[in-house]
């Protein structure tokens, strides 16, 4: 596991070494370990190491044997063994035992379809010499970040926003059409960033740097294949289901340095923990029982007779709140990175690799908004009758929010404002938290102008390439699910803040194998009347108590709209104030103020937009005005 950073540069830098090295200095958290440098302009590579395989032998930049191909890697690939064994066959020499040189060896013997033969979590910088071009690439799922630029000063790229802004090649330039969408969904997705002249390689694509023409071209390397048409019953997909996750748990399991796992006593976190032999693993808990899971963690603990550390955190977020703002160059407005930071933290007092639960939901229809699109669609959606909008509007303002975590009463008064959201956008309506109408009473005039993407554009075009591919409706919100709230929220926010505390977090139920499986298996065995995740529920309640597998899903989060009230007020007074928002020129003041107000007030929860807000402020004072 490492970060890295590079440039091709179209002019002079200066000291290229000392560039390359202040930019991976500012990702020394992803790799304490090592440092390594490739010098030869116009190609500059460098990346810092978090040894997990191969201590002593694996360090970056690594090459072929004749050094036209020149690597920097971050990630792991979990098939590697197999891959050297096929290259060795093939010719190919090693002078190491690590994975990295695998992917060297692949690029000489499949050249640009390489990234097809890999199975595991990367981003890859490839210099062929030879070739005269530079190949960036990123895994199938977007476990990995990769970050770009190509102005008129070259190619700029690394796996952090801050390390591209530390090269001074890259200007930095608001870019207010991706702020609104920030605010709408709590991140940006797709290709975009805050940052105009910085983007995203998306997930399973690659990236040809010429450089003779300085041309720079991507391209889509995988997408989950179509859905087919399967006769299997549910008994053979939940054996196939069972079969594929030991398999892809155990892959995962190689490590030279101590490995655990992050546990929650769901569904996904038991299901893997189920499978990892007895290795340590790891739970937090809150004073506030409505979101304190510790309980039903430590009865999948007991069950699999694991070593679990726990711990009770505390409502310190404000103390903690710009330490972890220096992780979000590419903010996320997501409240759980706070408990994701504080699991990884507790970790890293023990191991050096934590596995993960992520990504159960989004391959077996695990979260609530999937059940509610199906009582929409099956109630007010119905032959186009809808709620009228005053009606809707005065039943949304009747239910007043609680302060418990979920319940009846929070759940209807979220499921009527999602009513309010474009029906074209189906289940993620209920993800998202600034309805289009709002730009214009939230933006001033000059920022409204700027902003030209349509909220939900990225929506409404992964459905059509899910239904391009003849998934049923289950499977075509889980494919969107898939290319937006997860590869754009879930797993960055995963990886920086594991990365934060040099903690390295796989995902071995988005192993590709994996993904591929899930998305076979019919809808209607992953959702089975209101019971969401009905097939995987039933895999793991093979292995864990039911009584943790068949209860309401709490999700990983915090109390914040209380904490917004009580701890964390001075916090949203002092960023939300209306001489700070005048002087910024973006937002409406009185707006900002009216639902600071509600909030306070317990008229209305604005928690996760007063929260976007929030951390917008930090980040622009951050990297806009540093």
């Amino acid at each position: 596991m490492c970060g890295i950073a590079g440039f091709v540069s179209r002019r002079s830098v200066g000291d290229p070494r000392a560039l390359i090295v202040r930019m991976c200095d500012t990702i020394v958290h992803r790799g304490p370990d090592e440092d390594g440098y490739l010098v030869d302009p116009p190609v500059v590579m460098g990346m810092r190491r978090l040894s997990i395989i191969d201590l002593s032998g694996g360090s970056q930049p690594i090459c072929n044997e004749d050094r036209s191909v020149r690597l920097v890697f971050n990630g792991e690939i979990y098939n590697f063994r197999e891959l050297r064994k096929q290259l060795e066959t093939r010719g190919h020499v090693f002078t190491t035992h690590t994975d990295s040189e695998v992917i060297v060896h692949a690029y000489e013997q499949y050249g640009l379809d390489f990234p097809r033969h890999l199975n595991g979590m990367f981003a890859v910088a490839i210099h062929d010499a030879a070739g005269r071009k530079v190949v960036l690439a990123r895994d199938h799922i977007g476990i990995k970040p990769l970050y770009v630029h190509v102005g008129p000063a070259g190619l700029v790229f690394g796996s952090e926003v801050k390390a591209l802004l530390a090269s001074g090649l890259v200007p930095r330039e608001l870019d207010v059409d991706a702020l609104a969408q920030f605010l709408t969904w709590e991140y940006v997705p797709g290709r975009a960033t805050l940052h105009k002249g910085i983007r995203r390689l998306p997930p399973a694509h690659l990236a040809v740097y010429d450089l003779d023409s300085c041309s720079y071209a991507e391209r889509e390397f995988w997408d989950v294949a179509d859905q087919g048409e399967n006769e299997l019953s549910v008994e053979e997909w939940r054996s196939a289901v069972d079969e594929q996750v030991t398999r892809s748990v155990r892959m995962q399991l190689v490590s030279d340095v101590p490995l655990g796992g992050f546990l929650s006593g769901g569904v996904d976190s038991s299901l893997v923990a189920a499978n990892m032999g007895g290795l340590k693993a790891f739970t937090i808990g809150f004073d506030d029982q409505t979101y304190n899971e510790l309980g039903w963690a430590k009865k999948v603990a007991d069950h699999l007779g694991v070593r679990h550390v726990t711990e009770i955190i505390k409502p310190d977020i404000g103390g903690m709140f710009q330490g972890l703002m220096k992780h979000m160059d590419d903010p996320i407005g997501d409240f759980s990175i706070f408990p994701t930071y504080m699991v990884s933290r507790l970790a890293r007092r023990e191991v050096t690799v934590s596995l993960s639960g992520d990504g159960g939901d989004e391959l077996f229809a695990g979260y609530e908004t999937h059940a509610a699109e199906r009582l929409a669609s099956r109630t007010f959606d119905a032959g186009g009758i809808m709620f009228h909008k005053r009606a809707m509007a005065r039943l949304q303002s009747a239910v007043r929010p609680s302060d418990a975590k979920k319940g009846f009463l929070n759940k209807s008064k979220r499921f009527l404002e999602g009513l309010g959201y474009p029906v074209e956008w189906r289940h993620a309506r209920w993800r998202a938290f600034m309805p289009p109408a709002m730009t214009g009473d939230l933006f001033l005039p000059d920022a409204v102008r700027c902003v030209t993407t349509p909220a939900g554009g990225h929506i409404e075009e992964l459905f059509g390439r899910a239904r391009r591919g003849g998934r049923d409706p289950v499977n075509s919100c889980l494919y969107v699910d898939l290319r937006s709230y997860l590869s754009d929220n879930i797993l960055p926010k995963v990886d920086r803040m594991s990365m934060a505390v040099s903690l390295e977090a796989r995902v071995p139920l988005l192993d590709r194998d994996m993904v591929e499986l899930a998305f076979q298996i019919p809808g209607r065995m992953k959702m089975r009347g209101g019971e969401t995740k009905s097939l995987l529920r039933s895999v793991a309640a093979a292995r864990v108590p039911g009584e943790c597998i068949y209860r309401h899903k709490q999700g990983f989060s915090i109390p914040i709209k209380v904490w917004l009230r009580t701890t964390l007020r001075g916090l949203m007074e002092e960023r939300l104030s209306e001489s700070r928002l005048s002087a910024q020129g973006i937002f409406r003041p009185a707006a900002v103020k009216r639902l600071v107000r509600e909030h306070l007030d317990c008229r209305a929860n604005h928690s996760h937009l007063l929260w976007g807000l929030i951390v917008f402020q930090a980040w622009h004072e951050m990297w806009m005005e540093e």
